[in-house]
């Protein structure tokens, strides 16, 4: 089994990416969606989270209220280190055991895991290649602003706050070019699995 990390800034189309990758048989990943999962109703992690940051930051489904806990824990750092610490163990236990799993069906399957803040949070060498998407800051901006509806200043903070260009290409192994039309980034990706076979299935 191969573990491959596809990251890329902001609005640079991993979900257009990491769909193309599973519909050609790569098992595909989340990190966003781990989150979401560890800390769903119900779930052992939200009422840790209820227990340290109370019951503000749960909405009135029973559902985490997200903004309002990001509202307490974006200038507080030892709030933001209490969180991670509940959060994290959660998400390496639930990826593993879905790693696992992907093992068990197929020796030979290839997983793409879908980070945002791979080079952010120095987790390169957990992986066995990386696939960067490459897309300019100010084509990035745009999306944010007329797919998002954003603000510039919002859309301008949102990709100031993460690693730069220069910094994920240098982790690449593998680099798409998202910055044209979709078609394009579809053809670019068939290569990259093209390569991934060859160089893991083989």
């Amino acid at each position: 089994m191969a573990l491959i990390a596809v990251t890329g800034g902001i609005a640079a189309g991993k979900s257009t990416v990491c769909a193309r990758f599973a519909a050609l048989g790569a098992k595909v990943e989340s990190a966003d969606e781990l989150v979401r999962f560890v800390q769903r109703k119900g779930s052992p992690v939200l009422d840790a989270i209820r227990t340290r940051f109370g019951i503000g930051v749960i909405d009135a489904n029973g559902e985490l209220d997200r903004s309002a806990l990001g509202r307490l824990i974006f200038d507080d750092a030892d709030a933001r280190r209490d969180l991670e610490a509940i959060v994290h163990p959660a998400i390496g236990h639930e990826f593993q055991r879905r790693l696992a799993a992907h093992y068990s069906s197929d020796v030979n399957a290839i997983v793409v895991y879908d980070i945002p803040l791979l080079v952010e949070t120095d987790r390169t060498g957990e992986f066995d290649a990386v696939v960067v998407l490459a897309c300019p800051d100010d084509v990035r901006l745009e999306r944010l602003m007329s797919i998002r509806a954003m603000t510039r200043a919002d859309a301008e903070a949102r990709v100031a706050a993460q690693a730069t260009e220069e910094q994920r290409l240098s982790v690449a192994d593998f680099v798409i070019d998202t910055a044209g039309t979709v078609d394009q980034t579809l053809a670019r990706v068939d290569e990259v699995w093209t390569d991934l076979v060859a160089a893991y299935r083989a």
